[in-house]
């Protein structure tokens, strides 16, 4: 697969909590560090993810903003 997105991290699915629409998948990418996702009920099931599939976390974003109080 090609894509354009350059920010690709290899980890493994931890944990896929599903919702009524969406499921939170969590990611481990290596030192301790988990990413997490939100994505369709549908994805996860046509792609079948489940907790230890090997999956790449592709992050694409215009923006990335952080904010304190």
């Amino acid at each position: 697969m090609r894509i354009s997105a350059r920010n690709q991290i290899k980890g493994t699915v931890v944990e896929v909590t599903k919702g009524a629409t969406t499921s939170h998948v969590r990611v481990d990418i290596g030192g301790g560090q988990i990413m997490t996702s939100s994505i369709t009920n549908e994805a996860v099931d046509e792609l079948g993810i489940k907790a230890k599939s090997a999956v790449v976390v592709v992050v694409k974003a215009s923006d990335v903003m952080i904010a304190v109080n």
